[in-house]
């Protein structure tokens, strides 16, 4: 069984026993979350697709360690003014375990 749902603004395929790394959930390590923002469901040839989610289907997950993601470099350059500006960033992310995926 798989489900495509969206968290962070951003949407995933998901399988049961699957960890994918998602935008940052302050939750704490351990705990589980369920993500009731399904947008299909499926089963091997067999699919739902929902209009914009699926009625009473749910992910439900457990919640792993925090972790950053890779640094950015930012750099902005204006010609022939001296204008230069360098940051960074790192995203932090929560890696996820799918347990279940519940579909209606």
């Amino acid at each position: 069984m798989y489900a495509v749902i969206r968290t962070g603004g951003k949407q995933y395929t998901v399988r049961e026993g699957q960890w994918l790394d998602v935008e940052q959930l302050h939750q704490e390590p351990g705990s589980t979350v369920e993500i009731a923002e399904v947008l299909m469901v499926g089963e091997g040839s067999a699919m739902k697709v929902g209009a914009p989610y699926v009625d009473g289907a749910r992910v439900v997950c457990e919640v792993g360690d925090l972790i950053k993601g890779e640094k950015l470099i930012i750099f902005k350059y204006k010609n022939k003014t001296r204008y230069r500006r360098k940051t960074g960033h790192r995203q932090k992310y929560t890696r996820l375990t799918v347990k279940q995926i519940v579909g209606a």
